[in-house]
């Protein structure tokens, strides 16, 4: 398993839009992508209502975690993150 931690750049966090383009983001992954936050158990990032119950806010460090050779994936969605999605 291999994680990488992001701090969550949008306004309004992992809400509406950027949740959307994250979790689309998410599917297209080859191996399943898990995300949490805040020690909460960690749900399916390609899951758009459980990326929603997570309730992760602007500024928000969220772990993602993959089997291994998922690598190129999660340092693609850490960028997505990273980035205003509102914008």
């Amino acid at each position: 398993m291999i994680n990488r931690t992001a701090v969550v750049a949008s306004k309004s966090g992992l809400h509406a839009r950027p949740a959307a383009l994250f979790v689309k983001a998410a599917a297209e992954s080859a191996v399943p992508v898990m995300i949490s936050v805040d020690g909460k158990a960690p749900v399916a990032a390609a899951s758009m209502l459980q990326v929603m119950t997570l309730g992760v806010k602007q500024g928000d460090t969220v772990v993602l975690s993959a089997e291994d050779g998922a690598e190129t994936s999660l340092d693609a969605l850490v960028e997505l993150l990273e980035t205003d999605l509102d914008a």
